[in-house]
């Protein structure tokens, strides 16, 4: 199931707060969590993990693009992951110093640094809610599949952009 949290904020970002966020959505993922800020940039990710593609820890989220670009937190499953895979791999686009793992995260990420946002997301045949943080543009996107089958709730509290897999 997966869950995912973030904040996106006008102030710093608190991790104890990201921590109790991933803590309300902790019976979606048993397997694993992860939190990752960004001070400076005032923005911060929770993941709660069910492994299903790639139990080992190649599979950790939030992960980060091989490049260093892209951070993302997504919550769902890339069935034609291993296809996408293989197209980047014959266009060379494989993430410098290779694969770490076999997750579907992993070839999302390189799959949007290779084609771009909505190029690759339009590849994707699956269910998914996802967070991106793109660290040149500085930008959040937040993308769910085409019929919104992972959750996805957003909204304001105060001055802060916060965003879930559920309400709580």
């Amino acid at each position: 199931m997966c869950g995912i949290a973030g904040i996106f904020s006008a102030d710093r970002v608190d991790a104890t707060l990201l921590a109790r966020m991933a803590g309300a959505i902790a019976h979606r993922g048993p397997d694993d969590q992860g939190i990752w800020t960004d001070e400076g940039a005032g923005i911060g990710f929770a993941h709660r993990r069910l492994s299903i593609v790639d139990l080992s820890p190649h599979g950790h989220q939030p992960m980060q693009s091989a490049d260093g670009r892209f951070v993302i937190c997504y919550n769902g499953e890339i069935y034609n992951h291993a296809e996408i895979r293989g197209q980047l791999e014959q266009l060379g686009e494989v993430p410098h110093g290779g694969w770490r793992g076999h997750s579907d995260t992993e070839v999302l990420l390189q799959a949007i640094v290779a084609w771009g946002l909505e190029p690759a997301i339009a590849r994707c045949v699956g269910m998914f809610a996802i967070a991106l943080w793109d660290r040149k543009e500085r930008l959040l996107h937040l993308v769910r599949d085409r019929f919104g089958e992972k959750p996805l709730y957003y909204g304001w509290s105060g001055r802060d952009f916060v965003f879930a897999s559920e309400l709580k």
